[in-house]
């Protein structure tokens, strides 16, 4: 099942304008037709015909309201009708899922975080599918109309087709994820890799909103990345996200699982950070890190407090980071650079590192005025699910089915 096969020339016409009125009807609303007409530059007759098509399909409704420097009788414009449109957005992570039922809006309605074992005796999908349908089955008496399931988690996935090829920490293998979870339910389903989804929601909710260019990097366990060109999620309807973890840093580094050896992830993952500070700890005996159990966050409590150890080895991320980065930004150009990591509770070592890296080896027409922020969500949770969501109907492609019932 291809959720992004292309629709023929008119078909394709006519969803693009569905979803540019759709949008400017979510970011504007109460907005008239005749402001409609000029930020969608399509013709009055033509607003008409689609706002009416969304009318009757209950997507919009019109509403009062006053316009700015009117004084006479108020306008009627159009906002979104979202409160019994549902859909379900799912995140899958080693060891857990979170399943939580939104409205149109993208507020949550119910979540369940539940534990997701690697089994055996039962297949990943089969375990997936019972776990769909006992949420639905659970909280029948809050579904309205169901639109869509979207779902995100780390691994090989092509985005186009639904299918996961390799996630870590289970036994997958090419799990046609999309097609069968569309076939059980009747519903149009979209699989994204985690980190692009969080790109895409700090787009759309987030600390890039509005911004054309934009490159996210996630430092955890894993370390990935994210690009927003022209607007657009980079790779979104391909096979992965912008791998830059397996991108060799030294070649007489620590052997990779991957294989390759000196990857990024063997010196800029939390794993490997934390095992490069445990090593090192015996040499540094007045370290604030002795005082309390080696994590991430006892790591940066110690960074903040003037721990030069703890100061270095995020310097050294920071550094590694920035290197990789450097190159995106000359082959990018953004206007934003976004972080999501643990980390971040030690911004004020972790950024200058990345940030002096940069402007160090990248060109400096490119970098001089490139903001480096962190990420507006911590931890996006089923937000990356929700953006794809509200993607789907920016775009038209799921805005034109919700139209077709």
């Amino acid at each position: 099942m291809n959720l992004y096969s292309q629709p023929g020339h008119i078909d394709q016409i006519k969803q693009t304008n569905a979803g540019v009125v759709y949008r400017l009807i979510d970011l504007y609303g109460p907005i008239s037709r005749i402001e409609l007409s000029k930020r969608a530059q399509l013709a009055p007759a033509s607003i008409t015909k689609i706002v009416r098509e969304m009318l009757d399909a209950h997507l919009v409704q019109e509403t009062e309201f006053q316009e700015p420097g009117s004084r006479g009788r108020p306008a009627i414009g159009l906002i979104l009708d979202t409160l019994a449109w549902h859909y379900l957005a799912v995140r899958i992570q080693p060891g857990f899922i979170t399943l939580t039922l939104r409205d149109l809006s993208s507020r949550a309605l119910q979540e369940d975080r539940l534990p997701l074992y690697a089994s055996a005796e039962k297949p990943l999908l089969q375990t997936l599918l019972n776990l769909v349908n006992d949420f639905f089955i659970r909280h029948q008496s809050k579904l309205e109309r169901l639109t869509a399931i979207a779902i995100t988690l780390p691994g090989l996935i092509n985005a186009a087709s639904g299918v996961v090829h390799r996630m870590p920490g289970y036994d997958v293998q090419d799990m046609p994820l999309g097609e069968t979870l569309a076939q059980r339910t009747g519903l149009p389903v979209f699989v994204q890799h985690d980190i692009s989804a969080w790109t895409l929601a700090e787009a759309l909710f987030g600390a890039s909103s509005g911004a054309q260019h934009v490159i996210q990097i996630v430092i955890d366990e894993t370390v990935g990345a994210g690009v927003i060109s022209g607007g657009q999620l980079l790779h979104k309807n391909g096979r992965t996200l912008v791998e830059i973890g397996h991108t060799q840093i030294d070649p007489y580094g620590q052997q990779c699982y991957c294989g390759n050896n000196g990857c990024l992830e063997t010196v800029a993952s939390i794993g490997s950070l934390l095992t490069l500070t445990a090593q090192r700890l015996p040499s540094q005996p007045d370290s604030l890190l002795h005082q309390a159990p080696l994590t991430i966050e006892s790591l940066c409590a110690a960074a903040q407090q003037g721990d030069r150890l703890a100061r270095d080895v995020i310097a050294g991320v920071g550094h590694h980071i920035g290197r990789m980065l450097a190159m995106m930004v000359n082959i990018f150009n953004p206007q934003q650079i976004l972080i999501g990591s643990p980390l971040n509770q030690a911004a004020d070592v972790l950024f200058p590192a990345v940030s002096s890296t940069i402007r160090q080896q990248a060109l400096p027409a490119y970098s001089s005025e490139i903001q480096l922020t962190p990420t507006a969500f911590s931890d996006p949770g089923t937000f990356g699910g929700a953006a794809l969501i509200k993607d789907a109907l920016y775009s038209g492609h799921l805005l034109v089915k919700l139209l077709q019932g």
